[in-house]
Order: structure tokens, then C-alpha cells, then sequence
């Protein structure tokens, strides 16, 4: 298997989805690992096996549309095999095993049919102390946007997954790449104020331009910065509203085509009529109230 990957948005060819079956009972509220999740539990909300099935076949449709070759790891029962891009991530044409919490490794040991087809010398298991999860890693333009919690309590919260010995690792891993650590906002309960990963909080898209939630960041001066880098009539700015329903964790097939959520009117109008690119729209709405929504649900392999 060739894999490349070098941008968000480049033509997709090969991608892993993950699977919405078997995932197992709603977990208690002890179990979750999200605000998202813990909110769905508390209301009575969790999504259902046939509601995230259907969801994730109509995702699977657009891609099979547009001829993309899709994956999919081993199904492991009473196991949530949703959230792909929390397994592994790649970069050029190195994958990285993620660091995932203890009570995942499951999720890991059911991509080993996929991993046994790529050359060991491009994979990648990170040392004990490094954690990163795929939702962190953002690339754009030779840059690596990296989502972090960089601070004491690291380890007492549930939503911090990338810490500052990633950036390090990365760097080592990488040394032609500009790696930009950004701070991110965290609650383990409430969704309104923490964000999972980066990518629920910025994305880009299409050739040059980026979604964002600027009060995702602890420090302002990275949403600021990073609205410099693309210039403001590059960027569309979402609400708290939008940001809880992860308008931002879209995504891209191509520059020019993208996959969103069927209830993101606000941005669907923006990226079809001012941007000019195709919109691709899908439910996946049920899945959203676990604390991921369609980039998520992806591991790129191969991008042109």
C-alpha cells in the first residue's frame, strides 16, 4: 500500500471509515470519554446502532461516488469502531499508531489486516510517554497544526489527548515540516466550553481557506494568528451553536469538493456561494452527540 498525505484537502484515494456496528451498550456516564458523550448519556440522547449504521453508509456513499477506495478495520463487538481518525494519522508516507487511552487498544488491534499492508519501515508506534490522537494533527502547506493541553493536570483530564512530548516526537519525525502548537480549550462534561480536538474547533478547506471557532483556543493570540495566516475573507467564523455541532470537523475529497453535515445551512450557503465549491451533504447528526462527527470517522491513506 502507498500512502501520502501531506494536506487536508488534496484528491483522496484510499481512506479507512470505521464501523457502526456491534459498538456495543450506551456506556454509563463513568465509561465516556467526551463532553459530548457524557451529555448524550445524561440526557438520554446516545445514539442508536441503526441510526449511526444509516448515517455512516450514506458517508460511505459519497465516497464510493467519487471513487475513493474505503477500508475498514476488523469489526471487534461490543466495541465503538466509529472514530478512525483517533487510531492513527498519516503524514507524507508515514502512518502513526496513536497513544489512544488504555480502555481503546482494542480499536488498534483491529487495523492490523490494514497495517500488514504497508511496509513496517512506514509505521509508526509512538514511546509511552508520547500521546497524540489523529483529531490534533492538522496539516496544511508543509505545516503541522497540532492541538495540545500542555499543562500540570494533564493527566486528570479526560479530554486533553495530545501532549507536549507530541510536539517534540513529531518534530524529531518531521524536521522539514513548521509543527504550530495550539492550546486547546478543555471541560470533560460541558461541550459548550472544551473542545475534543483540533479539528472541532479549525479545519481547513478547499485551496487556501479555513473554518474556525476562535474561542476553541486558550491563548487568542492563535486564533488571531492563524486568521492572519489565511486572511480574513478566507475564513468563516463559527458560532458557539455551530462549534457544539462540529461544524468545523468536516471532510474534504477534494479542493474543490467537501462533505458536511446536512443541518450546516450557515456554511453550506458559504462554501457553495462564496467559496464556489461542491457540497456534498450527509445526516450525521446522531453520530455528533458522541463527540465526532465526519473527519472523525476517517483515516486518509492516500492523497494525490
Amino acid at each position: 500500500m502507498k500512502l501520502n498525505v501531506k494536506s487536508e484537502t488534496s484528491r483522496l484515494r484510499e481512506v479507512v471509515l470505521g464501523l457502526p456496528t456491534f459498538n456495543g451498550p450506551t456506556p454509563k456516564l463513568s465509561e465516556t470519554f467526551d463532553a459530548k458523550s457524557y451529555e448524550s448519556v445524561l440526557r438520554g440522547i446516545y445514539p442508536t446502532e441503526k441510526d449511526i449504521t444509516a448515517e455512516m453508509n450514506a458517508f460511505e456513499a459519497v465516497l464510493l461516488k467519487y471513487g475513493v477506495k474505503v477500508y475498514r478495520p476488523s469489526l471487534v463487538k461490543n466495541c465503538n469502531q466509529v472514530f478512525s481518525r483517533d487510531v492513527g494519522f498519516v503524514i507524507d508516507d508515514k502512518i502513526i499508531v496513536s497513544n489512544i487511552i488504555p480502555d481503546r487498544q482494542e480499536e488498534i488491534d483491529a487495523y492490523d489486516a490494514i497495517y500488514s499492508q504497508i511496509h513496517y519501515k512506514q509505521i509508526y508506534n509512538l514511546p509511552e510517554a508520547v500521546h497524540v490522537e489523529g483529531g490534533d494533527v492538522v496539516l496544511y502547506n508543509g505545516i503541522i497544526f497540532l492541538g495540545q493541553y500542555s499543562f500540570p493536570d494533564y493527566s486528570q483530564v479526560k479530554t486533553a489527548r495530545t501532549n507536549r512530548l507530541a510536539l517534540d516526537y513529531l518534530s524529531m519525525l518531521f524536521p522539514e515540516k513548521t509543527i504550530i502548537p495550539l492550546n486547546l480549550r478543555k471541560d470533560d462534561k460541558n461541550p459548550r466550553e472544551g473542545i475534543l480536538h483540533l479539528d472541532c474547533t479549525f479545519m481547513p478547506v478547499g485551496h487556501d481557506k479555513c473554518i474556525i471557532y476562535k474561542k476553541g483556543f486558550l491563548n487568542p493570540r492563535d486564533a488571531d494568528h492563524l486568521v492572519e495566516m489565511f486572511g480574513k475573507d478566507n475564513v468563516f467564523e463559527i458560532t458557539e451553536e455551530e462549534m457544539y455541532w462540529m461544524n468545523s470537523n468536516i471532510f474534504s475529497i477534494s479542493e474543490d469538493v467537501v462533505v458536511i453535515e446536512e443541518h450546516f445551512d450557515r456554511l453550506h450557503d458559504h462554501l457553495k456561494n462564496v467559496w464556489g465549491m461542491t457540497v456534498e451533504t450527509v445526516p450525521y447528526r446522531e453520530i455528533s452527540k458522541m463527540g465526532g462527527l465526519l473527519r472523525c470517522s476517517t483515516l486518509p491513506l492516500r492523497r494525490d
